[in-house]
């Protein structure tokens, strides 16, 4: 990938993740409207200057509800990718320092988990443990935890040969010395990369889930449950599902492509 294209990659990542990150911090401030405010009246309202995404069943105003719902599924996102990267480093690590017999135990254990579709896995997960913010957060954490274990893994079994760390072990330096001071800035690089790339696939992941009743349930304002409410008067309110569809897919796309560009950014090839 030529320079150009790296930066454009990553300008235009950065820019569509700018302006989620804004539409979720000031949308709700600057937009004054309750979104779970119902007026009957208002029921399947076209766009207008008053509401510009117009209004869903309820007259709910469709704007107020994407904004807050940005504000949900950012959050939320964050959220999990820091769990799952936190779990996926500590038994990464712990798995690229042990024994080789105990090496094998964790990563087959990885491997099993990785053996179901992850999307699949959340969806059982989440139906076991009911819908709500909550358990949608430890499904979502118990499907993305085991890329992150791998990349620790493999990184801390490279960097535990190099010369600094072996010195550093034959000077005495204890383990959690040598993992904060010389193994986990090795590996700062891949796990920003990935979780660039995870909270993209977890605002899919989340927006699935609401949209099959799984997730984030009504009236709280999400993307997958607007969609899914939206989708009975797809042919007469369209607006219903356009708006948080292409809110969905923008934030994806601005996640995928600062994540390829960080990822060439640094010398990571995909």
């Amino acid at each position: 990938m030529s320079a150009a294209t790296r930066s454009m990659s990553l300008s235009l990542g950065a820019a569509l993740v700018a302006i989620l990150v804004l539409a979720a911090l000031a949308g709700p401030l600057i937009v004054r409207i309750d979104p779970n405010a119902i007026d009957l009246t208002q029921s399947l309202a076209a766009p207008s200057a008053a509401h510009p995404f117009g209004c869903d069943q309820l007259g709910r105003d469709v704007l107020a509800r994407v904004l807050w719902g940005a504000r949900l599924s950012l959050s939320l996102s964050i959220a999990v990718v820091v769990a799952s990267a936190a779990v996926g480093t500590l038994i990464g690590v712990t798995a690229g320092l042990a024994s080789e017999r105990v090496d094998n135990l964790i990563m087959r254990g990885v491997d099993i988990v990785l053996a179901f579709p992850g999307i699949l896995l959340a969806i059982a997960l989440a139906a076991i443990l009911g819908p709500g913010i909550r358990d949608l957060m430890i499904a979502l954490v118990a499907m993305g935890w085991t890329s992150y274990a791998r990349i620790v893994r493999g990184a801390v079994l490279t960097l535990r040969e190099r010369e600094y760390v072996i010195a550093a072990r034959t000077l005495g330096a204890r383990s959690p010395r040598l993992v904060l001071r010389h193994l986990l800035p090795g590996v700062a690089g891949p796990l920003a990369v990935q979780a660039t790339f995870g909270i993209g696939g977890i605002i899919g992941a989340e927006t699935a889930l609401s949209f099959l009743g799984l997730g984030v349930m009504p009236p709280t304002p999400s993307w997958g449950n607007m969609l899914d409410a939206g989708r009975a008067f797809l042919l007469v309110a369209p607006h219903l599902t356009t708006a948080p569809g292409l809110a969905i897919g923008l934030s994806i796309l601005g996640f995928n492509l600062m994540g390829d560009g960080i990822a060439q950014l640094i010398g990571i090839r995909n």
